[in-house]
């Protein structure tokens, strides 16, 4: 675990519930696709809750559909499809994030994102918010063999940020985030305000710290580390 009077290299973000609010524009997807189907429109919070766990949990749950249905590899290419044109209508960084990158940056602190989310989906996002080229380091399972919760993919963000885990830490809102980063050697905090399912208990999770609203990551880091 880091220490707080240790030096702080760098930072390292989930990106879906996390780094970005990509809830809306997911669920104006789904609801869009379920009315293609004559389905009616679903509730935003149940799905809300299924974002971070990707395409096919939020077509099965939409749907009512077990993950082996005929019908959901269809359905979930077509969810693809709409999102790729659809991915940054109403997307967002939460708030406090656009204060704390700038934050980060004035520290001169590297920071990156380590995300699940394919290549396609996440450069094209962050291109669009124009957080593209401030990022330090972009991983997208595509770089690597094994994605999280194996460690794999922050390994990789360290070695192209040039610092080294224990010096730096990884924010997500998912406990395969929380474990990556466990086992990748970082301090890790759990953001609570992302999309948790009620059946998850954050303190199941062992992160080292969590927070609330993103707007706490940045005194959480000043008081831990000792920055101003």
């Amino acid at each position: 675990m880091t220490q707080p009077d240790t030096p702080l290299q760098a930072v390292l973000f989930d990106l879906d519930g996390t780094l970005l609010d990509t809830a809306p524009d997911f669920i104006w997807v789904i609801n869009r696709l379920l009315a293609q189907e004559q389905h009616s429109a679903q509730d935003f919070d149940a799905l809300r809750q299924q974002v971070s766990n990707g395409a096919t949990a939020m077509v099965c749950t939409a749907f009512g559909l077990p993950e082996d249905h005929p019908r959901v590899a269809r359905l979930r290419q077509r969810f693809l499809d709409i999102y790729l044109e659809h991915l940054a209508i109403k997307t967002e960084p939460f708030a406090g994030i656009m204060p704390l990158l700038d934050w980060l940056e004035h520290c001169a602190i590297p920071w990156g994102i380590v995300t699940n989310k394919p290549e396609l989906y996440t450069h094209k996002l962050l291109q669009r918010l124009n957080l593209h080229h401030r990022a330090g380091t972009i991983i997208c399972p595509e770089q690597v063999q094994h994605r999280k919760p194996h460690p794999e993919s922050i390994w990789l963000a360290c070695r192209e940020l040039d610092c080294t885990p224990e010096n730096s830490v990884y924010v997500g809102d998912h406990i395969r985030d929380i474990e990556a980063g466990r086992r990748a050697g970082l301090s890790t905090i759990a953001a609570l305000y992302g999309y948790i399912g009620p059946d998850e208990d954050p303190r199941d999770w062992r992160s080292d710290h969590s927070v609330d609203h993103a707007d706490a990551i940045k005194p959480l880091l000043q008081s831990l580390y000792r920055l101003s």
